[in-house]
């Protein structure tokens, strides 16, 4: 058990931490599709809301796991003045790509747009319309949307804009989508161009659909999976491809740092999978420091979807604020994706 002050690590788990997932893994069959989108959304919700009160630190200030809660222990010195249970933008961004795909039963790129304006200016989403965290890029490509930017040209295209902004959102996407794999990795790609253009993070926000994707549909090892399907999308020599194979190097399992930059999120979601169930995951995401409620977020939503939304503690599910946000559109995505469980 990690004690104060040591970094978590999952190395000498990893092999009996996999046996036990792929055990889990096999058993997500038998759970009812409507648990798994209710996993995969509120365990979004759930984990950001985790990791809000650590962000910034490094892992070494991390409280043990027994202490990490929405309400850090006392002597810890807390990021962000918020009620314990609150999300951040990335649980509200991810509502508001949810509610623009559930409105216009598409992905318009200028109706999310304008959503995401009315999130900054006016708390659209956000848990007592506070909006207390915001990424640079984010900011800087909202900005350009006031402005009179198109969405398809708001984002930042630079190399070094890679930031997990578009990833930490993108996760609804694969919950509401019906078409092909190509139709979702098309969809994926699109959304994050309106904050982050880079091609870099579009790759990241595809591969992180299809992991969703192929996690909903209980594949035993979801993440080879989503990697075999990706590469059969991306022509032989594209630049796609190559972000693919030399940045974010699917094969390799890379110990993730919890840090902003998108493949470093994607990877970081990846290696805490392997810590356990979704209580587990999430404390193991927030354990890697820094950019804990991203990457609690992100690797929260696939625990979600692969254990169902029963294996999120009760706790957390009461303690979750902004109920009243969140289940008007969790509503009509279980409506449109498994209509005979309502």
């Amino acid at each position: 058990m990690k004690t104060s002050g040591d970094r978590v690590r999952l190395p000498h788990l990893q092999i009996s931490r996999w046996s036990a997932c792929s055990q889990g893994c096999s058993k997500t069959a038998l759970i009812q599709l409507e648990d798994r989108i209710s996993g995969g959304l509120i365990g979004l919700l759930v984990g950001d809301a985790l990791g809000v009160p650590y962000e910034f630190h490094s892992p070494d200030e991390i409280p043990p796991f027994a202490e990490i809660e929405f309400k850090p222990p006392p002597y810890f010195r807390r990021s962000h003045n918020v009620p314990p249970g609150t999300w951040s933008d990335d649980g509200a961004q991810a509502l508001i790509l949810l509610a623009s795909l559930n409105h216009c039963s598409k992905l318009d790129l200028d109706d999310f747009g304008r959503r995401l304006v009315n999130w900054y200016e006016h708390g659209y989403m956000a848990v007592d319309n506070h909006v207390f965290d915001i990424g640079i890029q984010t900011s800087h490509a909202i900005g350009n949307l006031v402005h009179g930017r198109s969405p398809e040209t708001s984002g930042e295209t630079s190399e070094t804009a890679n930031g997990n902004g578009s990833l930490m959102r993108v996760l609804p996407m694969a919950l509401w989508h019906t078409g092909s794999d190509e139709d979702l990795v098309n969809d994926a790609h699109r959304q994050s161009i309106v904050t982050h253009a880079h091609l870099r993070s579009q790759v990241c926000c595809a591969l992180y659909c299809l992991w969703a994707r192929c996690t909903l549909e209980g594949a035993s090892d979801s993440w080879t999976e989503a990697v075999s399907r990706l590469r059969r999308i991306y022509a032989e020599g594209s630049k796609a491809q190559e972000e693919l194979e030399w940045s974010i190097r699917p094969d390799e399992l890379i110990e993730g740092e919890g840090s902003g930059y998108v493949v470093d999120c994607l990877r970081s979601a990846r290696w805490v999978l392997n810590a356990g169930d979704y209580e587990q995951v999430v404390k193991a995401a927030v354990a890697l420091g820094r950019d804990t409620d991203t990457t609690a977020c992100v690797a929260g939503g696939i625990a979600g979807i692969r254990d169902g939304v029963q294996a999120i503690p009760e706790r957390w599910r009461s303690q979750l604020r902004g109920k009243d946000l969140y289940e008007p559109e969790l509503e009509p995505l279980i409506r449109r994706r498994a209509p005979a469980s309502l």
